[in-house]
């Protein structure tokens, strides 16, 4: 034995694999930090972090019927070829799939570490390979969805749904069964929706999951969503905005009172929007408070407060306690109705400055949105600050994006000269497109358009007011990232739509 670092180039996993003696688990080498890496002439070469782990690297060997040699190696490649043992075995295996129909009685179903390969239950390996499968993919969501002779899994990847898996009828009671007790829902109830959260890690690693059941004529439809804490926040800087938007963007919420919007459908990007402004505001002298549903993301410093409606805690409710707290900033996670928005433009209009989000397609259309649920036009002129509209768009994949001559209605329509497109390689899953970036469209309140939205001015007057403010609509902030090769025209489109 020695502690030399004779070993630089590790072996493939598919060799360490069988270097493992039989009985011991990854699970074994993950905790002890030890992984085989290679073996001759009676001599298991064992790699490790420190001197420390020569007992356990013995222990390992004479599982083998071999004597250690201790290689001292970085811990992160330690943990890097663990992690790629465990993909070896983490995909869902045929004889799982045919196995899990002898499940009988889930309900006593202890939750486990996804990461593992020390599980026994074909139902928990089933559901185990599905949401590691899920992360390693980048998905944001699982949607598992049954039909008449079968339950299909698919995941939504930079925004785009993808069937995965094409389970058997058979299936699909104990994988809901399972994923319903991880969620610590009521498995007996079938015929109602519940809501459910998972908290699962893998190694060091922890997400956390949104679950949703809702019944259907062929069973419970079940999605789940993906929150991957190992990402962490984005930071203003961190969003990918154009100068000039993120400059505008800068100056809105340096206000010291007043109301900022940001607008957009569900998954485009909103609540990462509210946190990276939320990191930006936070300072010992300053009280921020939020109202969330959920709350996705833990924040140093603020204090975060969760919707729960059959405690009686709304949005509206919690605002009003809130204001007994001497917040200076507030968060509302969503203006649902009335009295949520109502609540929040006063709070907006007695010093304190007040986040939110709309549902609507546009920044402009925010002020329309505000009158339809009541708010008079003469409040909504003197409380906003600004609105952001958003979208999120799959960025080319860099490994395989090729140019091309733009057609001539891109050219006629766009002034577009020169696109780009992905080809599909392995990298991106033969998608052509890897990640997203998001698009912002802002639309800042100048006195002469708070004198429009006063007077009752239309949409189409408050929009050409916007224009000649400097606003640049999210097609023309689109084309411009179509023209720089970020995105193809056709991704553009899709998300944006065109006028």
């Amino acid at each position: 034995m020695d502690g030399s670092a004779g070993v630089t180039k590790l072996p493939p996993p598919e060799a360490v694999l069988g270097l493992i003696p039989r009985g011991v688990s990854i699970d074994a080498l993950r905790e002890k930090g030890i992984v085989p890496i290679g073996s001759q002439d009676g001599v298991l070469a064992v790699a490790a972090s420190g001197m420390a782990s020569i007992i356990d690297a013995q222990i390992l060997a004479m599982s083998a019927g071999c004597v250690a040699r201790l290689e001292i190696l970085p811990q992160h490649q330690i943990a890097s070829l663990i992690r790629a043992l465990y993909d070896l075995k983490s995909g869902v295996a045929q004889d799982t799939l045919n196995a899990i129909e002898s499940v009988d009685d889930l309900s006593e179903l202890a939750r486990q570490e996804v990461l593992s390969d020390t599980v026994d239950a074909p139902v928990i390996k089933l559901v185990n390979g599905v949401l590691l499968e899920a992360i390693k993919e980048r998905a944001t969501d699982i949607h598992l969805e049954p039909f008449e002779d079968k339950l299909l899994v698919r995941y939504r990847i930079d925004g785009v749904l993808k069937d995965r898996y094409e389970l058997t009828k058979g299936h699909q009671s104990p994988v809901t069964s399972r994923i319903k007790v991880m969620g610590h829902m009521d498995i007996a109830e079938r015929f109602l929706p519940q809501d459910g959260r998972i908290g699962i890690t893998l190694g060091e690693r922890a997400v956390d999951i949104r679950v949703s059941s809702l019944p259907t004529r062929h069973g419970e439809r079940i999605v789940m969503r993906l929150l991957d804490k190992a990402r962490g926040l984005l930071s203003l800087e961190g969003l990918g905005m154009a100068a000039e938007e993120y400059g505008r963007l800068v100056r809105l919420v340096r206000a010291p009172h007043g109301m900022i919007l940001l607008t957009g459908p569900t998954g485009s990007g909103k609540s990462t929007t509210l946190y990276a402004i939320l990191q930006a505001l936070t300072r010992p002298e300053v009280n921020i408070i939020t109202v969330e549903d959920p709350i996705e993301y833990d924040v140093p410093g603020i204090g975060q407060v969760q919707v729960n409606e059959k405690a009686g805690v709304t949005f509206s409710s919690a605002l009003r306690s809130i204001l007994r707290q001497d917040p200076d900033i507030i968060m509302i996670g969503e203006m649902r109705d009335f009295d949520t928005a109502h609540i929040g433009i006063q709070s907006s209009l007695t010093g304190h400055l007040v986040l939110s989000t709309l549902h609507t397609n546009d920044s402009v259309s925010a002020v329309t949105r505000l009158a339809d649920m009541g708010i008079e036009p003469y409040l909504v002129a003197n409380s906003l600050l600004g609105v952001v509209a958003q979208r999120l768009v799959r960025r080319i994949c860099p490994r395989c994006k090729r140019s091309f001559p733009a057609s001539k209605e891109m050219n006629k329509k766009y002034g577009l000269k020169e696109i780009f497109r992905g080809e599909g390689c392995e990298h991106c899953a033969n998608t052509g497109y890897l990640g997203r970036f998001g698009l912002y469209e802002q639309f800042d309140v100048t006195p002469e358009i708070s004198e429009a939205i006063s007077s009752g001015a239309s949409l189409p007057s408050l929009k050409t007011l916007a224009r000649k403010n400097g606003m640049r609509t999210l097609l023309e902030i689109g084309i411009e990232r179509v023209s720089s090769g970020d995105t193809a025209p056709e991704e553009m489109i899709r998300v944006v739509g065109e006028e």
